[in-house]
């Protein structure tokens, strides 16, 4: 179902100005300056309305988040969220996860969130789902070896691909659960998405994606 226009979107748009990268093209190797700290960097790709990335912002003052949207209509309420907790540490780009490799250089950013993530559940459709071969290499561009990608979703048919995918794209496979809430992990922060679901009752899956080096031995 397409989001209606957000009523005056590109006002709210420009009222988030200063947490708002419209040019990330021109930080590339240069997030920490923008920053001005040397905290490692985190991304979420696909942060919705802004949930989990603003709950990890206040938890971890010592990191710098950067979210990535899109659909403005939807990172706009994320923006309005993060201004109104006077958060400092976190950053927003609306783009199209695909050119991530873009904006970041290798090595620049320690960890990735994949946060209920569009499903494209059919099979011509593969190529667009997030932990595909096309979009894990992009993601082996920015991280380095040891670097982590946390995935988390409710549609099992999707886990289940995407466990086959890290593991035959070299990233090893940690913390794995199929109920996260009825787990021990600690510190969890939920997005909308995963709050509604678990209202509802549906497990949530997660595991964590360790990179382990790019196959032909480089970093």
């Amino acid at each position: 179902m397409r989001m209606r226009k957000k009523k005056n979107c590109d006002v709210r748009m420009e009222r988030c100005g200063d947490i708002w990268i419209k040019t990330p093209q021109d930080y590339k190797g240069k997030w920490n300056e923008l920053f001005g700290n040397d905290n490692p960097v985190h991304i979420e790709i696909g942060c919705g309305k802004g949930n989990f990335i603003v709950g990890m912002a206040r938890m971890y003052s010592d990191i710098n988040f950067i979210a990535i949207e899109k659909v403005e209509d939807v990172i706009v309420m994320a923006m309005e969220k993060a201004k109104a907790a006077q958060l400092t540490n976190v950053l927003f780009m609306d783009m199209d996860a695909e050119k991530i490799e873009e904006v970041f250089e290798f090595g620049e950013i320690r960890r990735i969130y994949l946060n209920f993530s569009d499903p494209w559940k059919k099979k011509k459709q593969a190529k667009r789902r997030l932990t595909h071969k096309r979009f894990l290499d992009r993601y082996k561009a920015v991280l380095m070896q040891g670097d982590y990608i946390w995935f988390k979703t409710d549609n099992k048919a999707l886990f289940d691909f995407s466990l086959n995918s890290f593991a035959q794209e070299n990233y090893k496979l940690e913390n794995i659960s199929l109920d996260l809430h009825n787990s021990d992990f600690e510190g969890n922060v939920m997005t909308e998405y995963e709050q509604r679901f678990s209202e509802a009752g549906a497990p949530i899956y997660r595991l964590e994606a360790t990179y382990l080096g790019w196959e032909d031995g480089r970093k």
